[in-house]
């Protein structure tokens, strides 16, 4: 029986989760989950799961959730909140995996947290890694920590890397469908709207996500993870344009083999790997997952435009750049992102602020978490300040 910290539980992985230690009751137990501020789901959750401990966004919400629970005479779970609390969540001393599923630099202190008490972390968090990727993989080697990705590509190659030793590996292939905007002519993206962006046409994902997927800046964070979980350089993790999204990944070795991830596009796929690792275990009768080969009859693969889409450019450019690069690439982004979202920033702003930010930013590499921290505040007001003076 493996002990399970969710942090983000009332989210899209969060929820994937615990439908998975439903179908493994034997196997997976969830003893304390980590969620923001949606507290019906997180009131849901306490009375099917009963954890030891749940963390909720802010004190007033605790305060509500603890009301809550009295009212419906539900005992022994210990509500905490904000980022002490997520802290907590994580490093709750039965725990034995941590999922680390909060978006965004979020998470970040909790799954550090997490690495520090020698806890086994499943990776659906890519901005931890995007952000301080050299601190957090410094720290696993220290405690001897593995980490496991969950996002489906880089869940791929950590498959496919089992076919070989690390240097035997030529380079990665990161799969990307392409987005909503694949075909798009280019004259029209100056016309995109939120509404537009939002029609992921393999996926279904939160907002911001969405969005990143359509500008490809999603991929882009996805190499700078690459680099960094996989030690490779910039110019050997690569990515392909295949817009069935049937193969997840592929890993390219030296004498020419390729090996490729096939499998449905279902997130609890790659959670179980994460969970059942280094084991594989049955699905049948549980939680079916079977791949139809008939969807490999037609399978295509294109080299990104890199015109049509700068932000993964500007990934490739930051990860070759600096830790501190990344860092501001992600804030930009995520500040970019809201902006378009709200109506305040066209499309093809989002790439240009995010050059922008990167331009004003010095090359350095964080040496401690709050210093990370203080990079992300920064090149958040450094984007703040170039859309409020439109140079974008």
């Amino acid at each position: 029986m493996k002990n399970i910290a969710l942090l983000g539980s009332t989210g899209s992985i969060g929820q994937s989760t615990l439908s998975l230690c439903e179908s493994y009751p034997d196997r997976f137990r969830p003893i304390a989950l980590a969620v923001g501020t949606n507290l019906d789901v997180a009131f849901a959750q306490c009375q099917r799961w009963r954890p030891k401990l749940i963390s909720v966004a802010t004190e007033p919400l605790a305060d509500q959730l603890k009301a809550q629970l009295k009212a419906a005479r539900i005992n022994g779970i210990e509500v905490l909140h904000g980022t002490a609390g997520t802290v907590r969540v994580a490093t709750l001393p039965a725990v034995d995996f941590v999922v680390s599923a909060i978006v965004g630099v979020s998470g970040l202190e909790a799954t550090y947290a997490a690495v520090l008490a020698g806890k086994t972390v499943g990776l659906a968090n890519k901005e931890c890694i995007v952000a301080a990727g050299d601190l957090i993989l410094a720290a696993a080697r220290e405690h001897s920590v593995n980490l496991l990705p969950i996002d489906s590509e880089h869940n791929a190659i950590h498959q496919c890397l089992r076919g070989g030793t690390a240097a035997e590996v030529k380079q990665i292939w990161l799969t990307a469908s392409g987005g909503p905007f694949r075909n798009t002519p280019l004259v029209d993206f100056g016309h995109i709207t939120p509404a537009q962006a939002l029609k992921h046409p393999t996926w279904v994902m939160g907002q911001r996500i969405t969005v990143d997927s359509a500008t490809m800046l999603n991929k882009g964070l996805e190499i700078i993870e690459a680099c960094r979980l996989f030690n490779l350089p910039p110019d050997r993790v690569k990515v392909t344009v295949h817009p069935q999204s049937t193969i997840h990944s592929l890993v390219e070795y030296i004498d020419g083999s390729i090996l490729a991830q096939i499998s449905v596009t279902d997130m609890r796929l790659p959670i179980l790997y994460a969970l059942s690792w280094p084991q594989r275990i049955a699905v049948e009768g549980h939680t079916p997952l079977t791949f139809d080969l008939a969807a490999l009859s037609h399978l295509d693969f294109q080299p990104p435009d890199f015109a049509r889409f700068p932000c993964l450019r500007l990934a490739y450019e930051a990860a070759a750049a600096s830790q501190n690069h990344c860092i501001a690439l992600n804030a930009a982004d995520e500040i970019a992102v809201a902006a378009f979202l709200d109506g305040k920033l066209p499309f093809l702003g989002i790439p240009c602020t995010i050059e922008r930010v990167l331009s004003l930013t010095k090359a350095s590499s964080p040496a401690s978490i709050p210093e990370v921290l203080q990079s992300d505040l920064h090149a958040r007001d450094l984007a703040r300040e170039v859309i409020a003076n439109g140079r974008n």
